[in-house]
This record gives structure tokens, C-alpha cells and sequence, in this order.
């Protein structure tokens, strides 16, 4: 926003005083033109170009708010001298004379003047000149306590205060700067009257992120983004080379999971056991720990809340638990004459719970007592379960075609039903989203925060006998990864539903996928080839020698 300065009066505004005004709080401040002419620093525009009302190919920018904005940002980043030469050789003032005079009095303390001028600006909302008589004569009540005028205060508080009949808020916080009035007054007002604080920059900030959010391969940790080109990432940013491949099982890989640190990576198979994998900081995965003990193929694994612990289960078998650090199992979780076909972790890590083939749903504490059980028809013989971050709700399959949201505290059951066999299901970060893979080769979106809602539908890769697992992914999850049956990995934008790879490399079925959660450029897949593939950027993707070393084999191939 823009004032005046004292060394001589700009010939399209009115000078209010010869000190400078004083900066705001967040840097930007009330000045105005400079004095002099502007004519030996810059051509004043042709009548051809200045005159126009509009400006831009699309007619629609307003030429007059256009420049307004501009001297406003110069402002703001402290261009002070050239704001003011904008003013003046546009002819288009920041602020009105009046309004000039107003924020002057604001900064000067001169209360009641300051209320009068706020009546000549011309709003037409009599609330907005209340409301802002109200800020204005507040402030002036306690600055009159400050200075120990007492009686002075009173006055003001009953005369003048009281009569605007305003309840303000018991919890607002009280500003001593006179710049910070301004700042709220400025929200008060209309933006024809004051310019919003910082309205180019929001402006450049809105268009960048819908550029931004319209690129379907945007997937970089990059916050910052340029002004000079539209911005379009190219293919590079996915994950579609294959930086290497794990060899530690000895039969089909049935799941695989990252820690929620991104420091880990678990695996399980029909060989009946469980890998855990170490991501080192170069991106490198190493096997850390082989979990073996089950006696029935390992068709899940979950990781606890802190990345401390692992569950893993056996196919209609046991739930057992693992020390990440040490290998050890802790526990094993198991009733006589039931199997156990899933199994997840309570929010705060103190409680497990897990999914039997009687298609009921247990929850147990740590050392193995059950704590609550809902028997029914709850899930599946196979079946995925999750549960939400606040611990309220547990979804899982209730039928082949059904999904179960029950909630734990309310004891209500909300139900998604699909015309096809649903195979499997996924939780998005923020517990919005549900991903559903169907046996007709789709995978759709559900949107389950209030009222149930098919958002998205994602289509391409195949499936006709076994059970692909689909994921979630990418820079704020903006990507859809799934497993295929035709040895491929499918990778979808999420927003607009485009496949936009399929990553061939595996020689069997891929069953599963997982994305980094930290990493954006890191993703795994679990094969009935026995293999695990570990996709990155071919930019960063570095060219090693194969080498089979510690059950892994490096790669800097697709295949």
C-alpha cells in the first residue's frame, strides 16, 4: 500500500504530511509518490497502449487495477520510489486522497479525525464503518490507558465505544501497533478502498498451483517454481526404472509394505516367510532381517504406528509380532480351531487387531488379551483390513461385493456396495479416500468422509484370477499405482484418471505395490517371479555392473 512523501506534492494526489508513512509489521508500507518528474526516467506510455481499459490478450484484466496491484506489490517489496513514479506516470493513484489522509491519521494517532474521514470514503455498508469505528476507537481506549489517562478512557468507552453497540470477541487478541491496526482496518474495508496486502503475489501463487495441480506428472519436492515458462514436468519425475531387484524369497511374493519412515521396506510370500528390507539414504535397499516361524504362507504384514514392531500373518494360520531392530518375534496371536486371515495396528500402537476365517474381527492388547471382538458377518475368509487414524472407525469386506465402515464410538455401519467382486482395498494418508480393486479389472475411488461417494475410476491393467493390490502415492499421493497380472506395473494420475505408465520388467504376475511414503521417486512391486523390483527416476538412476550380493540384484535396466 502506498502513502506520500514530503519532498514535494505529486501532481495526481493529495499530500498529507511530511513524514514518511510508517512499515507494517510484514514488511510492506504506507508510501507514496516521490517528487519530481518522472519524464527523464522512463517514456510515458502511448496513447495507443495507456489508454486502453483493459490489458492482456483476453480482454478481461482491468488496466486501472492492474497498475494498482503493481504499485501495491512495489511497496510491499520495499520499491518505494519506483511505486510512486508508477502512480504518478499512469496516472492511477494506489489509494484516494482520502483514503491517504485516513491511514495518515491512523498512523498519527489521530483518533477522532480519523473516524470522520472514515465517513467520507464513500462505503455504503454502515456495519463496515461500525465495525471499523469500533477497531479504531478501541485502539484509542487503550492507548489512553497506557498513557494513565483514565478518566479520558471512560469517556471514550461510554460516549463513543458504547454507542457503536458491537460485542466483540472475548478471545481477540489486543494490537498495540498502529501499523497492525491498519492491517485489520484494510481487511474491513472493500478492496476498491484499500488493496488487499500482497494481492500480486497471491495472484501469481493461485496461478502457479493450478498449473501445478493440472500437470499429471508433477511428482518433485521442489517447492519453488518459475515465473518465466507455463509449468509442465515431463515423464521424468515418475518412477519407472527398475534400480534394483530383490532376490531373498524363494517363492511367489505375495505383499509388500514401506514403514511409515520410508526407512524400511516389509515383503511376504508363499514361502512362508517374511523380509525385512533396509533403505539406506542413497536409496540402496538391503535385506536387514528374514522372518521366519509361520507355518502357512504370509499373505499380509502391517507396520506399527512408530516403525518399531511388524505383524505379519499366515494364510487362515497366526498373527505374529516382530522387533524391527532385533528380528525377534515378540508375540504370537492365535485362537484354537480359527485362523486368522488379517491384521492391523490401533492408532497409538498399543493394540493389534486382526480378521478371522469365522468373519469376525478381534482386537487384542499387546500381550495377547482380547479386548473387544464383533462376530457377524465383519470380513471375508480373505480380507484386508484398516483402521482409520483417530481409531474410530475399522473398514474391512463384509461381503464380496461390500465394504464395512464400522464406528467403534458410535456403533453405526456405513456399507460400500459395488455391482463386482471386490479383491482388495487401500486407505489413503488422510483417511479420506478408499481404494477398491474389483474382479472386472477396475479400480475405483471411493470418497468416504461424509456422505459415500464414487469419485474416480482407473482402468488398463489386467486381473482374472489372483488378488492385485493397488496403492496410494507420490508427491501428496497424487498417483495410483496397482499390480497387474500381465507382469506390468500401472501407474495412474489421480485426479484425472489418466495412465500415464506400465512399467514391464517382472516375468510373472506383479501382486502388489508399494510407494515410498517419503520418497515421491521410489517405489516397490512384489511378483509371482519371486522378485521384488525397486523403481526410481531414470535421471537418477545409477549404472552398476551386475552384481548379486545379499539377495538383491542391481540393475540400471527396465528388464
Amino acid at each position: 500500500m502506498g502513502g506520500v512523501e514530503d519532498e514535494e506534492p505529486a501532481t495526481k494526489r493529495m499530500k498529507v504530511s511530511s513524514e514518511e508513512l510508517k512499515g507494517l509489521s510484514n514488511g510492506s508500507s504506507f508510501i507514496g509518490p516521490v517528487s519530481g518528474s518522472s519524464s527523464n526516467l522512463m517514456a510515458r506510455p502511448l496513447a495507443s497502449e495507456g489508454d486502453k481499459e483493459v490489458v492482456g490478450s483476453k480482454g478481461v484484466i482491468k488496466r486501472e487495477e492492474f497498475v494498482r496491484i503493481i504499485a501495491n506489490a512495489l511497496y510491499t517489496l520495499g520499491y518505494k520510489k519506483s511505486g510512486a513514479h508508477l502512480e504518478e506516470e499512469s496516472g492511477i493513484p494506489l489509494h484516494s486522497s482520502v483514503v491517504n489522509l485516513f491511514m495518515q491519521q491512523i498512523l498519527d494517532g489521530n483518533w477522532d479525525e480519523s473516524v470522520s474521514t472514515l465517513r467520507n470514503i464513500g462505503l455504503l455498508d454502515e456495519s463496515v464503518v461500525k465495525s471499523a469505528s469500533f477497531l479504531i476507537l478501541e485502539h484509542k481506549f487503550f492507548e489512553l490507558l497506557d498513557a494513565e489517562k483514565v478518566m479520558d478512557a471512560l469517556n471514550t468507552l461510554r460516549t463513543e465505544i458504547a454507542p457503536l453497540c458491537i460485542n466483540k470477541s472475548k478471545d481477540t487478541v489486543r494490537s498495540k501497533s498502529r501499523s497492525k491496526l491498519l492491517v485489520e482496518l484494510q481487511k474491513l474495508l472493500p478492496p476498491t478502498v484499500m488493496i488487499p496486502e500482497s494481492r500480486l503475489e497471491h495472484l501469481v501463487e493461485q496461478a502457479l498451483l493450478l498449473q501445478r495441480d493440472a500437470c499429471i506428472f508433477h511428482n518433485s519436492l521442489d517447492k519453488e517454481m518459475s515465473l518465466y515458462t507455463d509449468h509442465l514436468c515431463g515423464r521424468d519425475q515418475i518412477p519407472s526404472r527398475t534400480s534394483q531387484i530383490l532376490q531373498g524369497h524363494g517363492d511367489e511374493v505375495w505383499f509388500l509394505q514401506f514403514s511409515h519412515n520410508g526407512n524400511f521396506l516389509a515383503s511376504s510370500s508363499n514361502d512362508r516367510s517374511a523380509i525385512i528390507w533396509e533403505v539406506d539414504v542413497n536409496g540402496g535397499v538391503s535385506l536387514k532381517h528374514r522372518l521366519c516361524g509361520h507355518l502357512k504362507p504370509v499373505c499380509s504384514a502391517s507396520w506399527s504406528p512408530d516403525d518399531h514392531e511388524l505383524l505379519t500373518c499366515g494364510l487362515e494360520e497366526v498373527v505374529r509380532r516382530w522387533d524391527v531392530s532385533s528380528g525377534e518375534c515378540l508375540h504370537v496371536y492365535e485362537k484354537a480351531g480359527i485362523g486368522l486371515v488379517s491384521c492391523g495396528w490401533f492408532p497409538d500402537g498399543k493394540w493389534v487387531f486382526s480378521g478371522f476365517n469365522d468373519k469376525s474381527i478381534c482386537m487384542w492388547q499387546l500381550d495377547g488379551r482380547e479386548l473387544e471382538c464383533w462376530k457377524g458377518q465383519r470380513t471375508l475368509r480373505i480380507s484386508d483390513l484398516e483402521i482409520t487414524n483417530d481409531g474410530k472407525q475399522i473398514i474391512s469386506m463384509c461381503r464380496e461385493t461390500a465394504i464395512l465402515l464400522l464406528d467403534r464410538e458410535a456403533n453405526t455401519e456405513r456399507l460400500i456396495e459395488e455391482d463386482q467382486t471386490i479383491t482388495s482395498f487401500s486407505l489413503s494418508r488422510d483417511n479420506r479416500f478408499l481404494l477398491v480393486n474389483l474382479l472386472d479389472q477396475e479400480i475405483h475411488l471411493w470418497d468416504i468422509n461424509g456422505d459415500l461417494k464414487l469419485v474416480a475410476k482407473y482402468k488398463g491393467h489386467k486381473r482374472t484370477r489372483f488378488v492385485i493390490r493397488s496403492c496410494f502415492g507420490g508427491l501428496s499421493q497424487a498417483f495410483i499405482a496397482s499390480g497387474s497380472e500381465d507382469s506390468q506395473v500401472y501407474i495412474w494420475h489421480r485426479e484425472s484418471g489418466e495412465l500415464i505408465e506400465a512399467l514391464p520388467g517382472h516375468s510373472g504376475a506383479v501382486n502388489c505395490v508399494s510407494w515410498n511414503p517419503v520418497n515421491p521417486h521410489m517405489l516397490a512391486s512384489a511378483s509371482d517371479d519371486h522378485t521384488i523390483r525397486i523403481w526410481g527416476l531414470n535421471e537418477l538412476t545409477m549404472k552398476r555392473k551386475d552384481t548379486h550380493s545379499n539377495g538383491i540384484h542391481h540393475c540400471n535396466g527396465g528388464n
